[in-house]
C-alpha cells in the first residue's frame, strides 16, 4: 500500500484585511504520494504559488489541514516548520541561487554544514550528490564556470544533499533553453525513479508538466481536475 506523504483537506489562504481581503486558495483538497511526481499548472493568478509555499511549509493556511507525513504542519511554531524543511523538504528555483564565489562542491556542501556535519564526510556526500547529476568533473568550478543547465543541476545537488522526502520545484527550467530544460526535467525523472524522491513541480509550460506522473491543474483558488499521465520515460 502505497504511503500518503501529503493531505490537504479544505486549505484556505486569505491575505490582507477589510477591502483589501484576497483569497488565493479557495478549499483545496489534495494527496501525495510518497515516490510521486506531481506538477501543478495553471494561469497567473491562480494559486499555484501559494500552493507551493504552503507545501514547502514556507507558509501556513488560514483554515483546513495541512499533514505531512501526519503531521499537522498548520500546529507547528515557525522554529518547528523550519526544521522539518530542513530535515524533510529540498528546494530548486528558476533563479539557481547560487554562490558566484564558491565552487560546485561548495554550494552543494552548504545544506550540511547547517547540520553541523563533518568536513570530511561533508565533501564526501556532496560529491555524492554531484554525481547523481553528471557534474563530478565540474566540482572545483564556479557557476560563472558553468553553463545554466550545469547551474541549475548544481541547485538540485544542493537540494538533494540532506535527501529529502520532497523535492519541491518551483518553475525550475525557467532560465533555460529547451534543450537545457528538458535535460533538467529527465534528471528530475531520473531522480524520481531511480532514488524514489518524491516531487513537486509547478511550472505553466505544458511539455515541462508532461514529465510528471501527475497534473494537478488549479484555476481560481481551486484544484480544477487532477491528470493521471503515468510514468514519463527517463
Amino acid at each position: 500500500m502505497t504511503e500518503t506523504l501529503i493531505r490537504l483537506a479544505g486549505v484556505t489562504k486569505t491575505f490582507g484585511r477589510g477591502n483589501a481581503t484576497f483569497t488565493a486558495l479557495r478549499g483545496v483538497d489534495l494527496e501525495i504520494a510518497a515516490g510521486d511526481f506531481v506538477a501543478i499548472v495553471g494561469p497567473s493568478g491562480s494559486g499555484k504559488s501559494t500552493l507551493m509555499n504552503i507545501l514547502g511549509c514556507l507558509d501556513v493556511p488560514s483554515t483546513g489541514s495541512f499533514l505531512f507525513q501526519d503531521i499537522a504542519v498548520e500546529r507547528l511554531t515557525n522554529d518547528q516548520r523550519a526544521a522539518l524543511r530542513r530535515t524533510h523538504l529540498g528546494f530548486v528555483f528558476q533563479g539557481f541561487n547560487l554562490l558566484g564565489r564558491t565552487s560546485a562542491i561548495e554550494n552543494v556542501e552548504l545544506p550540511l554544514i547547517y547540520r553541523s556535519m563533518g568536513s570530511r564526510q561533508r565533501r564526501a556526500t556532496a560529491l555524492r550528490a554531484l554525481e547523481k547529476v553528471g557534474l563530478t568533473d565540474w566540482a572545483d568550478h564556479t557557476p560563472a564556470e558553468l553553463s545554466g543547465g550545469q547551474q541549475q543541476r548544481v541547485a538540485i545537488a544542493r537540494a538533494i544533499v540532506t535527501r529529502p522526502r520532497l523535492l519541491l520545484a518551483d518553475e525550475p527550467t525557467g532560465n533555460l533553453d529547451s534543450r537545457r530544460a528538458v535535460e533538467v526535467m529527465k534528471l528530475l525523472t531520473k531522480l524520481n525513479q531511480v532514488n524514489g524522491i518524491t516531487i513537486l513541480l509547478v511550472t505553466h509550460e505544458a511539455d515541462m508538466a508532461a514529465f510528471a506522473r501527475k497534473i494537478v491543474h488549479v484555476r481560481d483558488g481551486l484544484i480544477e481536475r487532477v491528470e493521471d499521465i503515468g510514468d514519463a520515460a527517463v
